[in-house]
């Protein structure tokens, strides 16, 4: 069977969308993600070879997996102005361009807008409520659309939410995280400020690097991060900063307590101590990127 491959990666040239238009016959698409924090761990060993584990996470957690950051040898200025200028010549530009995007500014403050909010669900309506209160008028199919345009870009992935009772895909309401968040550290700041939502990014890209359909888990009034299917596999996590209480402890545990099934659960969070209970395991966040198998 004749077959053209193509690889997508985050500042590729060409969208996935326009395949079809350029490639005749039949294609397959692999799209290449920055590096994952293993990879990352091995990058930032050509630098610092003494570096340990912890230590290589602190810096992944600001810089993120962008294979060109060595060269730069992670110095914290450099690769700012690398990750900005990359997010303003590929990504940005590739946007309006393509988008045919008159209102740059409010592209802009779409993105900034998105940034701001991974891993938190939000509406086009709350956006143009947000607007409003800015003194912008735009309408809900206008944002929709320039979130379109930077998801076929691959600056943001959109995470859809599944009602794990009713076994369907919910239309309102979905996540959209970063494809680097070293770039939403260098564009927007505040990694370490919301660095809850940083980790559930970061769980994200690995989730999807391994193969995985995701989807944002709602069961009743709770609400898992990450509902993950490959073939007959399953695979439910949930991500946190730190269990710093009881009250944490149960609010996290408790997210899986619609979920009757027997596959494999995790609350994943910065702790040390393993707090495993009711068959639900905890996993510190290092470890879990650097396990071979969730299962």
């Amino acid at each position: 069977m004749d077959c053209d491959i193509y690889i997508t990666s985050s500042n590729a040239k060409l969208l996935s969308g326009e395949l079809a238009t350029y490639l005749g016959g039949r294609y397959v698409e692999f799209v290449i993600y920055p590096f994952s924090f293993e990879e990352f761990i091995q990058l930032y060993h050509t630098v610092f070879p003494e570096a340990t584990p912890a230590q290589c996470f602190q810096k992944y957690l600001t810089t993120g997996g962008m294979p060109y950051l060595s060269n730069l040898h992670f110095e914290a200025e450099p690769c700012r102005q690398y990750l900005t200028d990359l997010f303003n010549s590929v990504q940005l530009k590739n946007i309006v361009r393509r988008g045919k995007i008159r209102d740059v500014d409010l592209l802009e403050r779409i993105v900034a807008y998105v940034m701001a909010n991974i891993g938190t669900t939000f509406s086009a309506t709350s956006l143009v409520k947000y607007f409003k209160r800015e003194q912008r008028v735009v309408s809900a199919e206008t944002v929709l659309n320039y979130i379109k345009y930077c998801t076929e870009a691959y600056l943001f992935y959109q995470v859809k939410r599944q009602d794990l009772q009713g076994k369907q895909i919910l239309s309102t309401n979905e996540k959209y995280y970063i494809a680097d968040h070293g770039i939403r550290e260098a564009v927007y700041g505040g990694n370490m400020r919301d660095i809850n939502l940083v980790f559930e990014n970061i769980v994200y890209l690995e989730l999807l690097r391994r193969g995985y359909q995701v989807t944002v888990g709602k069961a009743g009034d709770k609400e898992v991060d990450f509902v993950c299917s490959k073939q007959d596999q399953k695979l439910y996590v949930q991500v946190t900063y730190l269990l710093a209480s009881e009250d944490t402890v149960q609010r996290e545990f408790e997210a899986f307590d619609g979920i009757r099934d027997n596959f494999p659960k995790y609350v994943v969070s910065m702790d040390e101590i393993d707090l495993s209970r009711d068959g639900i395991k905890h996993c510190n966040i290092r470890d879990f990127l650097l396990m071979d198998a969730w299962y």
